[in-house]
């Protein structure tokens, strides 16, 4: 598996495009068009297969 992950497209609270790493740490975005800080995280895998 990679080390690196791809960036995220845009803020989940505003949903603009506007974002830039932040210095909190890795995984940290900030989003200059609300002046939200927000981390992503790989939380894990289900335990099963979730049918739709």
């Amino acid at each position: 598996m990679s080390e690196s992950r791809s960036a995220p497209l845009y803020c989940p609270y505003c949903g603009e495009e506007d974002l830039r790493p932040n210095e909190a740490g890795h995984g940290a975005w900030e989003c200059h068009a609300c002046a939200r800080v927000f981390s992503v995280r790989f939380a894990g895998l289900l335990s099963r297969v979730v049918a739709r």
